[in-house]
């Protein structure tokens, strides 16, 4: 006898669903909320999923919302660097055409 292991649609994890919107909304309404629920969210849904056996579906959306929550704070940390330099360089040229 050959038995043949069965597929089993699992629901999808409500908690990945948030992860991707979250990282969505990371880019668009709410830069700092967003990101942080995708990351939350997304670290949660991936446990859920990955549960051995696994208790949900959506290991992708939970992913996408991880991948981008982390792509929103290297860009703010790039965004902080450029401002921080930007400052430097404006304090610097203040500072250069003041003494004479």
């Amino acid at each position: 006898m050959n038995e043949q292991p069965q597929n089993y649609n699992l629901p999808t994890s409500t908690l990945a669903i948030i992860s991707l919107i979250g990282g969505i909304l990371g880019f668009t309404a709410a830069p700092v909320l967003g990101t942080i629920v995708a990351l939350i969210t997304g670290y949660m849904a991936r446990n859920e999923t990955r549960a051995v056996p696994p208790t949900a579906g959506g290991d992708g959306l939970a992913t996408a919302g991880i991948v981008m929550g982390w792509i929103q704070v290297a860009l703010t940390v790039i965004g902080l660097c450029c401002f921080a330099a930007y400052f430097v360089f404006i304090v610097g040229a203040i500072g250069a055409s003041s003494v004479q």
